[in-house]
């Protein structure tokens, strides 16, 4: 469900809706919750949120979609033409320059969609979507969920999952998976 009045076209011209990954949780998605006010980002259910039907559903800026869904935990995220698939890369949403440590806000779940031709056969797509949940104290049966949407125009982003369930990384991911926080790391250098 979505109001005429709920697009990016609303934002004075210069402006665009680019939010980090802190802000999606606690200024839009803790605010959905508290006081259900939704900012311009409209609520879908999942089985709406098919790729091909989020242009006119979703809030669209810097191509990339964004909506709140209502979901359960392990529940799936199915749609008309194919369902998301959990890639089990769960990314804490840490709020720094919180006094003297970091604090855990949320988490950041990654989907890739799958579009099914038939019963036996599932074709991975290049659509990409990061399911933000507000960190929670007890387990509710129902909860809101702020999504982000995209399309990656190739497997280069490292988000890619085979049929044995492992997740691909870039060489880049792997090159800062690799460092260590707590040794002292030296000053790397690029060539010009």
């Amino acid at each position: 469900m979505m109001m005429d009045d709920q697009r990016v076209g609303d934002l004075p011209p210069g402006f665009s809706f680019d939010p980090t990954d802190e802000e999606l949780v606690l200024y839009y998605l803790k605010s959905k919750i508290a006081a259900n006010l939704s900012f311009n980002i409209p609520h879908l259910h999942f089985s709406s949120s098919d790729p091909s039907q989020l242009n006119e559903r979703a809030l669209w800026s810097k191509n990339q979609w964004y909506f709140f869904s209502q979901v359960k935990e392990n529940n799936n995220r199915a749609t008309g033409r194919g369902y998301w698939k959990e890639l089990n890369m769960n990314e804490p949403i840490i709020l720094k320059n919180c006094g003297e440590k970091e604090k855990i806000i949320g988490i950041k779940k990654y989907f890739v969609y799958y579009i099914t031709t038939n019963i036996h056969e599932q074709v991975q797509t290049n659509w990409i979507m990061e399911e933000f949940h507000l960190k929670r104290e007890n387990e509710k049966l129902l909860e809101w969920v702020v999504c982000r949407v995209h399309e990656s125009k190739n497997n280069s982003e490292g988000i890619t999952c085979d049929d044995n369930n492992e997740i691909e990384l870039s060489a880049l991911d792997e090159v800062f998976l690799s460092l260590d926080d707590d040794q002292e790391q030296e000053e790397i250098s690029f060539p010009y």
